[in-house]
């Protein structure tokens, strides 16, 4: 599936440790009542501030679906199970790139896992790894990946670490203070 307009073709499922990891885009109003459960756990609501009526989500997706924000929403399959949401945006088109010295053609990355049950078990690092590393293998203008889960967060930032983001500063953003986390390409493999 192609991201982001500038993509690279069209790509396959991605292999991880923990099993096959897709993406697809989300489907309204199929993916409504799953995206709204995940939404009102207490966990899930503290950070994305999502949380009520099937509406509140739907808004947030329709926005998203309709371009607005300029990010993807996207279910995230493991095993061919949804288990996560995901969204890709262009960080430097970003409000984001106010906040932080962007470069041309960052990409950012918003994840939430679904399932209390896929929590805090290594799961959200080893899916951001593999999106990582395929976005930098596969969009060659895209130099880093980043994100800017809130400091309060502390599974969501290790989680990043642990997928080889590095925390690179904290951002006072309109809704949150943010760890600001950039994953590099790696030296010669543009």
């Amino acid at each position: 599936m192609t991201l982001l307009p500038d993509d690279a073709p069209a790509r396959a499922a991605l292999p991880t440790a923990a099993g096959e990891f897709a993406l697809r885009p989300v489907r309204l109003p199929a993916d409504l009542p799953l995206l709204t459960a995940w939404m009102n756990d207490p966990e899930v609501a503290a950070y994305w501030e999502l949380d009520g009526p099937p509406a509140t989500t739907e808004r947030h997706l329709r926005a998203r679906l309709d371009g607005e924000g300029g990010s993807l929403p996207l279910i995230g399959l493991l095993d061919g199970t949804p288990m996560s949401y995901w969204e890709v945006y262009r960080a430097d088109l970003d409000p984001l790139a106010r906040h932080y010295p962007a470069r041309p053609h960052d990409t950012g990355v918003h994840l939430l896992l679904g399932p209390a049950a896929t929590r805090g078990r290594g799961l959200g690092a080893t899916l951001l790894d593999a999106l990582a590393a395929d976005i930098l293998r596969t969009r060659p203008r895209c130099e880093r990946v980043v994100a800017e889960p809130d400091v309060r967060n502390r599974r969501s930032v290790r989680a990043f670490e642990r997928a080889g983001f590095a925390r690179a500063a904290e951002l006072d953003l309109p809704d949150k203070r943010a760890a600001l986390m950039i994953r590099e390409r790696p030296p010669h493999s543009s």
